[in-house]
């Protein structure tokens, strides 16, 4: 290989390599959601009492997943710590539904893990709604009105969203599925 080919050559790969990692402008544009979602996570601003109150969710699909066309699945957490850090809980679970809407998102999980001191939380359905308003979200959950051992929360049903975003971020993605038997897209 001539010295003038071989520096032609090592040119055009460096060339090529040089622009094989930059975006194009079509790459760069925000791509359609597949699937409804519903992820991030957040501390909800509890005042003057200090609590450290705080949600994750990384949520998909639409619909309970045991129904025809349903493909709800993902994971959940959530704490509640007094301020002190001297009472509180963790909890984590499973997404068994997620309905969206807009900016608004209702999920239902059960709880697989927890050091509640009460070991009737573990298998409990819970229910999470959120308003996915910028900066300003917003999350509701079902255990406002009773205590989570006590609660029988049917699948995709929650509370309305009255806590407010302290810190942090969730965000709802809102894909309508096709109706189960058509071709058509909504």
């Amino acid at each position: 290989m001539s010295g003038a080919f071989a520096a032609a050559v090592t040119l055009g790969l460096l060339a090529g390599t040089a622009t094989a990692g930059t975006p194009t402008m079509e790459s760069a544009r925000p791509k359609k959601a597949k699937e409804s979602s519903l992820t991030g996570s957040a501390t909800m601003d509890r005042g003057k009492n200090g609590d450290r109150v705080t949600f994750s969710f990384d949520a998909h699909g639409f619909a309970p997943a045991d129904l025809p066309g349903g493909s709800s699945r993902g994971t959940f957490r959530f704490s509640h710590h007094s301020h002190d850090g001297t009472r509180g809980a963790t909890f984590e679970g499973r997404i068994d539904c997620l309905l969206t809407g807009g900016p608004v998102a209702t999920a239902t999980g059960i709880i697989t893990r927890s050091d509640h001191s009460d070991g009737r939380v573990i298998g409990k359905r819970v229910g999470f709604t959120v308003y996915d308003n910028g900066t300003h979200d917003r999350l509701g959950y079902s255990w406002a009105v009773d205590d989570i051992p006590k609660m029988n929360v049917p699948q995709c049903l929650s509370a309305a969203p009255y806590e407010t975003v302290k810190s942090g971020d969730f965000t709802v993605r809102h894909v309508l599925p096709p109706t189960p038997g058509t071709e058509r897209d909504r």
